[in-house]
C-alpha cells in the first residue's frame, strides 16, 4: 500500500497552495475546494477563513524537485585494477 502525504501544492495554487494539495491529495478537483472554503468563509461566519489560515499552518509545502536526494548508481564496469 502506497503511503500518501499532504502537501501545500507548489503549481496549483491561488494563495498559499492549499486548496491545490487538498485537491491532490483526496483527487478532486481544487476548484471544487476552493469553492467550498468561499462557503465556509461567506455563510460560516469565517470558519473558513480560520480553517484555511490553520491548515496553512500546519500542512507543509510540497517539497522541491531540488530537495530530493539523487543519488546515482555507481558504474561497476568500467572500474581498472
Amino acid at each position: 500500500m502506497e503511503t500518501r502525504k499532504l502537501y501545500r501544492s507548489r503549481t496549483d495554487k491561488m494563495i498559499a497552495g492549499v486548496c491545490g494539495g487538498l485537491g491532490i491529495y483526496l483527487g478532486i478537483d481544487p476548484t471544487l475546494i476552493r469553492l467550498a472554503f468561499v462557503l465556509l468563509l461567506l455563510f460560516g461566519i469565517g470558519s473558513g477563513l480560520l480553517a484555511y489560515i490553520v491548515m496553512l499552518l500546519i500542512i507543509p509545502a510540497e517539497p522541491q524537485v531540488a530537495d530530493i536526494p539523487i543519488v546515482a548508481p555507481r558504474d561497476t564496469a568500467n572500474t581498472e585494477s
